[in-house]
């Protein structure tokens, strides 16, 4: 299998490159750049510009201990909790899985964004439903120099976000500590042109700043890493169960999820 997807019409990403037989143990991922242990809850402080008022950001990402398989493949379940100026605008769970080589994929996710506590709008994509693809995440060893690729591609609601690795040998820090050897990627959309999203990773530990670029960025959305838990049994439970909720909505919401099967512990 190709350590890196070519640069592709959207139509074909994932043809060649996705292969379901090259995940033997999937949910295990241990890529030393986008590592997702079970039990770490990620949370981070920033940003972000809503119409001409910059509003405080706070994300917390959680790897629970939960699977879901998609075309084969069993995938990590991640819960992700957005907050905009203290309210909580959006919660999703998405899946991410590992390959043989040790790159890191994305297979799906679904997202619920809210607006004074009712949804407002669930943008679903999961790979093999609606034509959607999965997408490359983090590859085993990233360079510069290398091709851009697809971090998935979901016609159905206009995802087609790319990356390209910008730099290596960064040194950032944030609130949680200091890192040297950061890698920076900058992620974009092509039908959005002027747009920039730029992620800090570090060896072992996995996304600990986003920042910026781009004449047309309108968000212009800041985080960066403050606290890296440990979930003790109480707190894991209360993840799964979240999860498990937000799974439930899918069903519930979206017919495409309902050709999913449900998700499991382990």
């Amino acid at each position: 299998m190709a350590s890196y997807i070519q640069e592709t019409a959207p139509a074909q990403i994932g043809a060649k490159d996705f292969e379901s037989a090259s995940f033997d143990s999937s949910a295990s991922i241990d890529n030393q750049w986008f590592p997702q242990k079970p039990g770490t809850r990620l949370v981070f402080r920033g940003t972000t510009t809503e119409g001409k008022e910059r509003v405080l950001h706070r994300v917390v990402f959680t790897v629970t201990d939960l699977t879901k398989t998609i075309a084969g493949v069993r995938n990590v379940v991640l819960w992700e909790r957005d907050y905009s100026a203290g309210k909580l605008s959006e919660a999703e769970i998405a899946f991410f899985a590992q390959d043989n080589d040790g790159n890191v994929w994305q297979l799906g996710e679904y997202p619920e964004e809210y607006e004074a506590g009712k949804i407002v709008a669930s943008p679903l994509w999961i790979h093999g439903l609606q034509r959607a693809k999965a997408g490359l995440s983090m590859r085993a060893v990233p360079r510069t120099g290398t091709p851009s690729y697809s971090l998935g591609w979901g016609p159905a609601i206009g995802f087609n976000d790319r990356a390209k690795v910008l730099k290596i040998g960064q040194r950032t820090c944030v609130p949680h500590g200091c890192y040297k050897k950061v890698l920076i990627v900058d992620e974009y959309n092509p039908d959005e042109p002027g747009k920039h999203q730029l992620k800090y990773y570090a060896r072992g530990v996995g996304n600990v700043r986003v920042g910026w670029s781009g004449k047309n960025e309108d968000t212009k959305e800041t985080l960066m890493l403050v606290a890296i838990n440990r979930l003790g049994p109480e707190a894991m439970a209360q993840a799964r169960a979240a999860a498990r909720r937000l799974e439930a909505s899918a069903y519930k919401r979206r017919k495409a999820y309902r050709q999913t099967p449900p998700l499991e512990r382990g």
